[in-house]
């Protein structure tokens, strides 16, 4: 299942992720999947431009290592700025879907003639 995400929403979902420590792309990925229930599945495509992105703002950090494959692989950590981004976001975010959840939960408009 193919779900769209509103801007910066996968930056937050990476930095969540990273909160367990150092991780490469595809544990992000994988982990982001997981615990999802397949729902979100984030491309390659997204997620590297992601990363990159988020190391330039200074929200993590990467480090080459070896992978539990025994492959080389950059890792990303979250840094004290990326932990203050994180929370931002989240309050951003829980604040969005209280006020969606309010307008699905509500009483139909009704017009006013």
């Amino acid at each position: 299942m193919r779900i769209d995400l509103l801007q910066g929403t996968l930056d937050m979902l990476i930095l969540k992720a990273l909160t367990g420590g150092p991780m490469h792309g595809y544990a992000v990925t994988s982990w982001l999947q997981r615990t999802t229930d397949d729902a979100l599945q984030v491309e390659e495509g997204s997620l590297y431009p992601a990363l990159h992105r988020m190391t330039k703002r200074g929200w993590v950090k990467s480090d080459w290592g070896v992978s539990e494959n025994n492959r080389r692989a950059r890792f990303y950590t979250l840094t004290a700025e990326g932990r203050r981004q994180l929370k931002e976001e989240s309050s951003s975010w829980a604040r969005l879907t209280e006020a969606v959840a309010k307008v699905l939960h509500s009483r139909p408009a009704t017009q006013v003639a």
